[in-house]
């Protein structure tokens, strides 16, 4: 039922993760916010949700995205080409993937494992870093949105940035009742984790994405929000309660790998693999991200620091 123009529809995914949501909003224009995974289930899931609604797929006039995660535009071409799909411009280089994306993947990934002290049988996992975008079709970005602009047919909607858990994370925020689309910059039961991305825009230096989610959560604590629609699991009524939680757990969790450092010096495999003991090689990826977080959060505070040797970064106090 749509609620304030909203419908929240819940589909299936193949990750960890669960239960993806994305959302149907009534405007000028027909929007899904999100399309689900490219799955066979997915797409019936979602042609029979928007049925319950009065709608088919056809009727869909466009699709704005907060992020490029396969569970969130794998679904894209399922889609006509005359449906415009909106997002931030980082999108681009997932939606349509290319010799260039492979390529600067490829050699982003090889170096930072390098960096990070993984040992040559490793080195072999990290083309499965890749294996979640099976999940994804291959569609162009029509339209690059970022904050500050507006989404045609959804003009009452500002667009917020919240970098963090992507590089291409927008959130959505209607003023007049207060209402965000937050995607998974902000979840009910769990905090997600911001993933090392690639800069594929030439850049020299990786971003870093667990200081950029933290100061993208601070932000939310300007806006007055009433309820956020997340992009997994339940709406979350009191954002700004949840926001200083989130943020004390982070420093929790940087503080006990401090207290690992302290008198020892570390590279970052060794510390993912005393952080993640059980999971690290089947999430390498995932916890690579996690672990290396952790150490610039920790680095941001001057708590740590680091040196390079033989190619391979070790931390210490």
């Amino acid at each position: 039922m749509l609620e304030n123009n909203i419908a929240k529809i819940t589909l299936s995914t193949p990750f960890a993760v669960g239960d993806v949501n994305i959302y149907l909003v009534k405007g000028e224009a027909l929007t899904l916010v999100d399309v689900g995974p490219l799955t066979n289930t997915a797409w019936i899931q979602l042609t029979e949700e928007l049925a319950s609604l009065g709608y088919k797929p056809e009727d869909i006039e466009q699709i704005v995205l907060t992020h490029h995660h396969p569970d969130h535009a794998g679904l894209l071409d399922r889609f006509p080409s005359s449906v415009k799909v909106y997002g931030h411009k980082y999108n681009r280089f997932w939606l349509h993937r290319d010799n260039y994306f492979h390529d600067v993947y490829d050699r982003f990934f090889l170096k930072l494992a390098i960096e990070s002290g993984l040992p040559q049988e490793f080195l072999s996992a990290i083309p499965k870093f890749k294996t979640p975008l099976k999940f994804m079709g291959d569609r162009k970005l029509d339209v690059s949105i970022g904050e500050g602009d507006a989404i045609p047919g959804l003009e009452e909607w500002n667009i917020i940035e919240t970098l963090g858990h992507a590089q291409s994370h927008l959130s959505f925020y209607r003023e007049r009742d207060g209402v965000l689309i937050a995607g998974d910059h902000i979840l009910a039961h769990i905090s997600p984790n911001p993933l090392i991305e690639p800069p594929f825009d030439g850049e020299e230096e990786r971003t870093k994405p667990l200081l950029q989610y933290n100061a993208s959560l601070s932000k939310l604590q300007d806006i007055p929000i009433s309820r956020a629609y997340t992009g997994h699991g339940e709406d979350i009524s009191d954002v700004h309660a949840l926001i200083p939680k989130r943020l004390r757990k982070q420093d929790e969790r940087a503080q006990s790998v401090l207290h690992m450092i302290k008198g020892n010096r570390f590279t970052v495999l060794e510390i993912c693999q005393k952080l993640f003991p059980s999971v690290y090689k089947k999430e390498l990826g995932l916890t690579l991200s996690e672990t290396i977080g952790q150490l610039d959060y920790l680095e941001s505070l001057d708590l740590i620091k680091k040196e390079k040797t033989d190619g391979v970064y070790y931390y210490f106090v």
